[in-house]
Parts: structure tokens; sequence; C-alpha cells
């Protein structure tokens, strides 16, 4: 691009908190923001919708969704005629894997954004997991990324010809309020983030999934007012 001499990356934005805040540090360390959705056949549409405002709000000038039915293969809370979990103790979540882990879902994401540095002609992938503030997904740890750097250059023509691909993971050992203190530091709004697991039909958080929980206590402990709506009582 003509007077612009910035190297792209690809992040995979969700419209959630930690996505977001990886977009900002993308933008922050100097990159050209190449923003990749999936619609994967999620149960609301909320997040895609906060992802392109995002998208708006921070100059992203190249934005794509990609659309995987993953209700085709089920098996999650958020694929399946399956209730989300609500109310859970704390100390359950960080305990085992819950129902709302989507079998394969970064595995997928990540290959989906493989192939779209390939063709943009970006080595750096960032992605929003976390492995300290999470709900105990297998695809949320460090080792996973570690691994999936190896296949990435395996897998692809640009590997094979000598790119190394580096999937950045700039969240993963911050705990939720670190990444929230974070984020207003680079200036993120995170009134335009949705992180729940269960909206009502206005989009509003159920404060109650495992995911309204860490967000809402993230806010908490980092000192932050908490920009969320959530439903009545909540």
């Amino acid at each position: 691009m003509a007077g612009n001499n910035k190297k792209k990356a690809v992040v995979l934005l969700s419209g959630g908190l930690d996505s977001t805040t990886v977009l900002a540090m993308a933008k922050a360390d100097g990159f050209e923001p190449v923003c990749l959705a999936v619609s994967y056949g999620q149960r609301h549409s909320v997040e895609l919708d906060r992802a392109r405002r995002v998208t708006q709000a921070m100059g992203v000038k190249d934005f794509r969704v990609v659309t995987v039915d993953l209700r085709q293969v089920g098996g999650s809370a958020l694929t399946a005629d399956i209730d989300v979990p609500k109310d859970r103790p704390e100390d359950e979540l960080s305990h085992g894997i819950p129902i709302t882990y989507v079998p394969a879902r970064n595995a997928l994401f990540l290959s989906l954004a493989l192939g779209l540095a390939e063709v943009v002609e970006a080595s750096v992938i960032y992605i929003g997991v976390n492995a300290v503030d999470y709900s105990g997904y297998p695809d949320c740890r460090p080792e996973f990324i570690r691994a999936f750097e190896q296949m990435a250059t395996l897998a692809t023509k640009a590997g094979v010809e000598g790119t190394r691909f580096e999937v950045r993971a700039p969240l993963s050992g911050m705990t939720k309020a670190d990444i929230i203190r974070a984020g207003v530091k680079l200036g993120v709004d995170y009134s335009m983030t949705h992180s729940c697991y269960d909206p009502d039909g206005e989009g509003r958080a159920c404060g109650r999934c495992d995911s309204c929980v860490l967000r809402r206590r993230g806010f908490e402990q980092a000192g932050v007012a908490d920009p969320t709506s959530y439903v009545k009582g909540a």
C-alpha cells in the first residue's frame, strides 16, 4: 500500500474483551491489522456485531468474516441445544472442561487465520487466548499455541519457502484484571465489547455464565468501572 510501510498481522477478533485488547496491542506493536471474525453457528450474532463495531472504531481497514457451521459438529452449549451453565461456584471455574468448550474451535480459527496470513503476506497472528482467568479450555494453553506454530511451518507454502510464522498470545499469562488495565492504557473502549455466552434478545449480558462472572470480577479487581449492559437484576 502506497505510503504505508507497516507490516501486516492477522488478528482473530470475536468482539470480546480479550480479542479487542489484543487488537489494540497489535496496533501498538506497529502492525497494520487484518482482522478475522468467524461466524461458526454460535448461539447469537451479538459478538459479530460488536467485532464489526470495534474494527470501525479502531480504524481497521481490512475486516473479514468467515462462515463455518459448527452446529453440524455440535458438542457444545454454544453450538448445540444444550443449556449454558449459570451460577457455577468460583472454585469450579478453573477446574475441568465445561460444556461451553467448542471442540477444536481455536485450532479451526488459527487455521483460517494462517491461510489468511499466507495470502496477505503476514507472518504474525494474534489471538486472545488466556491461560490464567479462563474456563478450562485446552486450546487456550501455551503448549497448544507453540505446537500450532510448528505445524504452520509444515502446512504452508510460505512456511516451506522460509517464512517463520509466529502466533502471539500476549494475554496468556495475564489475569482478567491485568488485561483490562492494559487495555485501558491503550485506550480500549470496553463498552463496545461483548463476552456473554447467553445474552438476551437485546444483546444484554446474562451476568451469570462463566464468561460474565470472569469479566465482572476482572473489572472489580482492576478498579475499573464495568460498562457492560446486563439484564435487569443480574
